[in-house]
């Protein structure tokens, strides 16, 4: 067990442990690519600069010699066997690394049917967290550096992989941040949650990085890109950026598994996983539902039942 707490109940990773995580996974890489159960693997690699990495797909046993699993590798891999990257899967039958966040997404692609079971090799890992974004990399992770998802996630031991690299790590005890933030805003006048929605969504330039980094994005023209009819305005003006976040988060009720990868990756720092767990938790709290680790043909806001709530209509 490497993870320690101080008198101030700061969390802290050693590096030894992000070390034993990268050999058993190369190690593992190693083997599948040498007996040909896959044709490739997507992981990690590092980084032209130092404290980061970088996915990539490995294809011969010496590339697999040189996969890592850091604190840096932030990216949800899953992104890559979707419809809209092409060209991985048809490789043949493909390894990839997951983070339990990762495989929530994994069994998301799944359960829409975009991808197999039967065509993956899943890699693992029982993680102790990432850096945040913008978060000082040291040596260590820390609860000062750690990714605010990571405070309060419930998947760090992921379940029904072919392979599992590291062992239980301890997080508890971490301040749930988010939680709190969520709170506060639930807390709020109907008017001051609007309002703080309202500033966020007007820093947006509509770079679509949110869109390109989420695994469920995977359409290969979406419906907010045509312009006849013109769904959403196009333009970063306030109303089409309220639209196009509505319905983003709308279009991920049910289905989004996490991993933050819309919010770390947005130049103008809007808090996108907020939005995403709150339509998580109406979703939870209407239908007694969230989005797991096992494939689910159908959630609730695509299935029909007779004794769905309807108190909403009026």
């Amino acid at each position: 067990m490497n993870a320690k707490a101080n008198k101030n109940q700061v969390s802290c990773i050693e590096p030894s442990y992000y070390q034993a995580v990268t050999k058993a996974i190369r190690t593992q890489a190693v083997q599948i690519l040498k007996d040909a159960t896959v044709a490739g693997v997507v992981g990690y690699l590092p980084g032209r600069r130092k404290g980061t990495a970088r996915p990539a797909l490995i294809t011969t046993p010496e590339e697999a010699e040189k996969l890592i699993f850091s604190p840096a590798c932030v990216n949800n891999l899953s992104v890559y066997l979707t419809k809209s990257k092409k060209g991985v899967l048809k490789q043949g039958r493909i390894g990839i690394v997951a983070k339990g966040c990762d495989m929530r997404a994994l069994a998301g692609l799944m359960g829409e049917s975009q991808i197999k079971r039967e065509d993956l090799f899943i890699i693992a890992v029982d993680c102790a967290g990432v850096y945040g974004s913008g978060a000082e990399r040291s040596d260590t992770v820390t609860e000062a550096n750690i990714a605010r998802k990571c405070l309060e996630c419930a998947v760090h031991h992921p379940e029904g992989a072919d392979f599992v690299a590291g062992s239980a790590t301890d997080l508890s005890g971490l301040t749930p941040l988010e939680a709190e933030e969520m709170a506060h805003i639930e807390a709020l006048p109907q008017a001051e949650r609007w309002a703080f929605w309202k500033e966020h969504f007007s820093r947006c330039i509509r770079c679509m990085a949110c869109r390109q980094v989420c695994p469920f994005c995977y359409c290969e023209q979406c419906l907010c890109d045509k312009n006849r009819p013109q769904a959403v305005e196009s333009s970063p003006r306030p109303a089409g950026n309220t639209a196009w976040h509505i319905v983003r988060a709308m279009h991920l009720a049910g289905r989004c598994g996490g991993c933050a990868e819309c919010e770390r990756v947005c130049p103008m720092d809007i808090p996108l996983n907020l939005l995403n767990r709150r339509m998580a938790k109406e979703l939870k709290e209407l239908y007694d539902y969230e989005a797991g680790l096992a494939p689910a043909e159908k959630g609730p806001l695509t299935q029909y039942r007779e004794d769905d709530d309807q108190s909403f209509i009026k």
